[in-house]
């Protein structure tokens, strides 16, 4: 126990026959029960976690019998420590990339009660840059800026994560059936936290990478798949949030900007014909141009303010 507080740490796993072992050898002391999904693995995942729970009394083992993705294998441990009434809840990966080190940092704004859900960010060390690499160092930077306007926590980043830690309150109020079932899954969950007014915080972590793990995310894959899931979950959460539990002016604010953007996308085609075909654009369809861009800006950027003024209490 830490804190007074059960804990269990849900570790999904997909062809770890080789990291998996580290995970459990290096888990703490504190941690009540590693709960270990292998989402139908194709190598000997199952065997050596089945061999381990012989020595290791804590390890719970629960096999997919088909492959769910690692959101779905974190949703069946979440569901698995929601039904056997524990406090908190902790993610960590089955190929070692998360240093147990940092576990009581991830555990103890979640135990203090302070918030409901803290994660883990990368980006606070000043030696990420030089220990991710590159492409996912942009890549995650780039999704950490959309998920905050689709979350709206602002003040989160390194939204990718994994390790993060969640209280039996929040685990009681989600639908884990519903939570998007691959890499997206981090995204997911924080904007369903955003609609229950879960407060949620970032805890600085060291990156961990070259341990022998075998990235499984495509990038040519989720570079698409993550913005379009964001881009659903922002008008999700529009209308969840603001509509119909709340309503809220932003909403109207972001309705006017997104119709002046598609008239400064009109007026813009507009004038690229015009000075193609006449050589010169009249002035009025420049200014139209014009105003119709600086108000679509205008209200985009007020209808953000207003989000960020009402999720302030959320830190």
């Amino acid at each position: 126990m830490y804190k007074g507080k059960q804990v269990s740490v849900v570790v999904p796993a997909y062809n770890e026959e080789t990291q998996i072992k580290m995970v459990t050898d290096t888990m703490p002391s504190i941690v009540d029960y590693i709960v270990i999904i292998n989402d139908k693995s194709k190598d000997r995942t199952q065997q050596v976690v089945e061999e381990e729970a012989k020595k290791n009394d804590k390890i719970i083992l629960i096999n997919h019998e088909v492959n769910q993705g690692v959101g779905g294998a974190i949703a069946t441990g979440y569901i698995w420590s929601r039904d056997n009434n524990i406090d908190i809840a902790v993610v960590m990966a089955g190929d070692a990339q998360m240093d147990p080190n940092d576990l009581p940092n991830i555990l103890d704004p979640v135990a203090d009660g302070e918030v409901d859900y803290s994660k883990g960010n990368r980006l606070f060390t000043g030696e990420a840059y030089q220990k991710i690499p590159k492409v996912r160092y942009f890549g995650n930077s780039v999704l950490s800026l959309l998920t905050k306007i689709a979350s709206g926590y602002w003040h989160v980043a390194d939204s990718q994560t994994g390790y993060t830690a969640i209280s039996h309150k929040a685990l009681s109020t989600i639908d884990w059936n519903n939570m998007y079932k691959r890499y997206g899954q981090p995204n997911d969950l924080l904007v369903k936290l955003n609609i229950y007014d879960f407060k949620v915080r970032d805890v600085p972590i060291e990156p961990v990478y070259d341990v022998g793990e075998k990235s499984g995310i495509k990038i040519r894959k989720v570079i698409f798949t993550i913005p379009m899931l964001l881009t659903k979950l922002f008008f999700y959460r529009m209308k969840e949030k603001y509509v119909i539990r709340n309503f809220h002016p932003l909403v109207l604010f972001y309705t006017m900007g997104f119709i002046f953007f598609l008239l400064t996308l009109f007026f813009f085609i507009r004038l690229i014909v015009l000075w193609y075909s006449n050589g010169f654009v009249p002035e009025i369809t420049a200014l139209t141009t014009m105003f119709s861009f600086m108000s679509a800006s205008m209200f985009t950027l007020f209808a953000m303010w207003f989000d960020m003024e009402s999720n302030k209490d959320l830190k």
